[in-house]
């Protein structure tokens, strides 16, 4: 028999390593999961990626050890799409599998004892059934007639013929039946000599989540407005001509309703369609409202989660029932989805649709159009503030652009009022972080019986501490970064690493001055507020208050009960809540959004603004929002006042067309780190040198990050902008032979060098 090889993929940064496969499993087809050896003793999870029989050049060929009964076998769409996600952000078929399989899935140990240990292993049920030795009801007699003796055993098997509703008159055993083992009140002494007897069968059935296609669920579907109908059309009519649809919707316009509508026509078909949220946060009161309409045939998949959760919604979803809606963040759109039909995205512009590190570094929202043209589903790209690549493509006809610019039922856009922070600094009219016009209007609010919502882009207490006599700052050991103040945990935090200490009583440095808390962070705000407001009920939502599932909510369902009237809160609050009881909105700091050294700080700023403004009065009561800036006359503040997203892209393409920025080019960032700051200057230099060679002016760099080292490596970065005439595929296959090059060079091979392809 000839010796066959498969090619396994492991969640490691590799694309495969060659295994042997034995004769037991010389039925073994690609996409299944195996379990494989590695190094002296290392057992992995790996996939079959290819079955062929050329021998590697390997000194020692391992075997395959066995196949993984409980996991689930990859479809041919799958292994397709990551083999496209692999290719196009330049990363391995390794590392993507260690995003796109849940962890439990794909445990790893020194033994198999460890191995077996992490094994994600289903839950089961124990059920008695009617073992080989009754097959007639005069076998059951005969039995009967022998048990007369041992009266426990007896009474148990009448027990069980009453529990299978058998009577004297019937002819035959029911095979069918079954009991829950915890139904049969007898002790496992009698169930195992009944056992033993081959009078019962007691086997372990898995509990899934498993629900029929024929699962009715509400179809008192929410009612669309005139506008709405006119979006919902064009959606579908558009849909017959481009895979991809862009919505774009004024905050409050009712987008999440034309959604359903959507949902509910593919689901009638028995087909499944994904809904991609930027945030976890974000999916709790979205997921309660469409339970309401589409009940069990709701999935959700998140890393909040915990493990077994996210194992058991994936294997539900690979079982396939059809007719079933997937809900997750950005990490769903590996879920493996039997017939997929559409996928809704929604906040298509939010740049948390991008994964940073580790790789694959993908983008959510491009992967879902690739992943639809790759099934024939549909996509629907939804947003008040759609990003610039996004409406440019719609403008250029390749997506349909649908416009819905009134909002839903009696709401009305709120009215935006610019508070200049330095008048008010000069008229006195400044209370620590609130002017007058913001406080005034917060108590106000408060009194009418109306909530409010806060928005300060920066979590913790203060971004640092400073001491007053010699200037000395808080910085991380590790990083080149101030450590943030987290006064409620009395910490020190370093936002990048995770390094934390208490913070000094007196100056490391001159041993005199006392460190003082210098600018705001949502703590703060909280602190002060409450100080300024005593009677307030205020919340706050942020990563430190919202770490788990529990923790975000409660703090989100109690707002939208109206437990508590403020609610304080970094960039999560722009993720599309509905609060039908804010009538105020506060942007404490619009200046720290705007001053970002990036090409899309103007872009961002504006879609932050306009988001979070858009959580004004959004039911029947006019909103209001205060926006307090140093930079009044800016024009990204006045595009937001005006609501202007038009005017805001028209200027932005501007300046990207001078600039070559994309959309007018693609863009590729390489990252090279080290923990000798010279060796990386040196590797740089050669770099740049080679790639210039290439590449000319569309090499940019090397360029320090703003934050230059991180866990003790300098960071140098690197831009590679490609035409939009010029093959991508082609630049990003040399730029990679570039950092090959170097990497062969001995005295560079110990530097990292990463690709970010698109990077937000």
């Amino acid at each position: 028999m000839d010796v066959k090889y498969a090619n396994i993929v492991l969640p490691l940064a590799q694309n495969y390593f060659t295994f042997q496969i034995g004769e037991e499993l010389s039925d073994l087809v690609v996409g299944e999961c195996v379990e494989v050896p590695l190094g002296k003793s290392k057992i992995y999870i790996g996939i079959v990626w290819a079955i062929h029989d050329i021998k590697p050049d390997y000194k020692t060929i391992k075997t395959v050890y066995k196949r993984v009964g409980n996991s689930p076998r990859l479809s041919a769409l799958q292994i397709k799409f990551w083999e496209w996600i692999s290719s196009y952000y330049i990363c391995t078929l390794g590392e993507v599998m260690r995003a796109a399989i849940p962890s439990a899935l794909k445990p790893e140990g020194f033994s198999s004892e460890e191995f077996m240990r992490d094994l994600y292993k289903p839950l089961t049920i124990s059920e008695i059934k009617w073992g080989e030795k009754i097959n007639t009801i005069d076998e059951l007699n005969r039995t009967l007639e022998g048990l007369k003796r041992a009266k426990i055993q007896y009474r148990a098997v009448l027990e069980l013929c009453n529990m299978a509703n058998i009577k004297d008159t019937d002819t035959h055993i029911d095979r069918s039946f079954r009991t829950l083992r915890n139904a049969f009140d007898y002790d496992s002494t009698i169930i195992k000599a009944l056992e033993k007897r081959g009078i019962i069968e007691i086997v372990k059935v898995e509990i899934t989540q498993d629900k029929l296609n024929n699962v009715p669920y509400n179809t008192n579907l929410p009612i669309l407005s005139s506008a709405q109908e006119i979006a919902f059309t064009e959606i579908l009519e558009g849909h017959k001509e481009r895979d991809v649809a862009l919505l774009h919707g004024i905050t409050g316009s009712g987008k999440t309703e034309i959604y359903i509508r959507l949902i509910d026509n593919y689901l009638r078909e028995g087909r499944d369609v994904l809904y991609l949220l930027p945030e976890i946060a974000l999916t709790s009161q979205l997921i309660e409202r469409m339970k309401r309409y589409f009940g069990e045939r709701v999935i959700t998949y998140h890393s909040k989660h915990p493990p077994r959760k996210r194992v058991e919604n994936y294997l539900r979803v690979n079982r396939h029932n059809g007719g079933e809606l997937i809900i997750g963040v950005r990490s769903a759109i590996f879920m493996p989805i039997g017939d997929l039909s559409l996928v809704i995205v929604d906040e298509e512009h939010e740049s948390s649709f991008k994964q940073t590190d580790p790789a694959p570094r993908y983008n959510a929202r491009d992967c879902s159009i690739v992943l639809s043209s790759m099934c024939g589903a549909k996509v629907v790209l939804g947003s008040a503030t759609p990003s610039i690549e996004s409406y440019t493509n719609a403008k250029e006809g390749k997506y349909t652009l649908v416009n819905l610019s009134e909002r839903y039922g009696e709401a009305t856009l709120p009215n935006i009022i610019i508070s200049d922070n330095i008048r008010s600094v000069k008229r006195g009219e400044r209370k620590v972080h609130f002017n007058k016009i913001l406080l005034d209007s917060i108590n106000d609010t408060i009194s009418d019986g109306n909530q409010v919502i806060l928005f300060q882009n920066r979590r913790g207490f203060s971004p640092y501490i400073e001491c007053n006599s010699c200037g000395w700052t808080s910085r991380c050991d590790e990083c080149n970064v101030t450590l943030t103040l987290h006064k409620m945990e009395g910490k020190l935090r370093c936002h990048y690493c995770g390094f934390s200490t208490s913070p000094p009583q007196h100056c490391p440095s001159c041993r005199v001055g006392i460190p003082d808390a210098k600018g705001f962070g949502t703590e703060k705000v909280e602190e002060e507020l409450q100080k300024l407001i005593p009677t307030a009920r205020i919340s706050r939502l942020d990563r430190d208050t919202s770490r788990t599932e529990k923790g975000y909510k409660t703090i989100i369902s109690d707002f939208s009960r109206g437990d508590s009237d403020i609610l304080i809160g970094t960039q999560m609050l722009a993720k599309g809540f509905d609060f039908s009881g804010v009538s105020l909105v506060g942007i404490l700091n619009a200046d720290n959004l705007l001053n970002y050294p990036d090409f899309r700080a103007s872009e961002r700023a504006f879609q932050l603004m306009t988001q979070v403004a858009g959580r004004a009065g959004r039911a029947d009561k006019k909103g209001t929002v205060i926006i307090q800036t140093s930079q009044p006359e800016h024009p990204t503040i006045k595009y937001v006042a005006d609501n202007n997203y038009i005017g805001m892209v028209h200027e932005e393409l501007q300046e990207r067309s001078a600039f070559l920025y994309p959309p007018y080019c693609r863009v590729v960032t390489l990252s090279l780190k080290h923990r000798d700051k010279q060796l990386l200057y040196d590797a740089a230099a050669v770099f740049g040198n080679e790639g210039r060679k290439i590449f000319g002016s569309r090499l940019l760099g090397p360029q320090p990050p703003s934050v230059d080292k991180i866990k003790r490596e300098h960071i140098l970065c690197f831009m590679l902008k490609i035409e939009r005439t010029g093959s991508f595929a082609r630049a990003k296959e040399m730029l990679l032979n570039i950092v090959k090059a170097m990497g062969s060079d001995s005295r560079f091979h110990s530097v990292s060098a990463q690709c970010n392809v698109d990077p937000q």
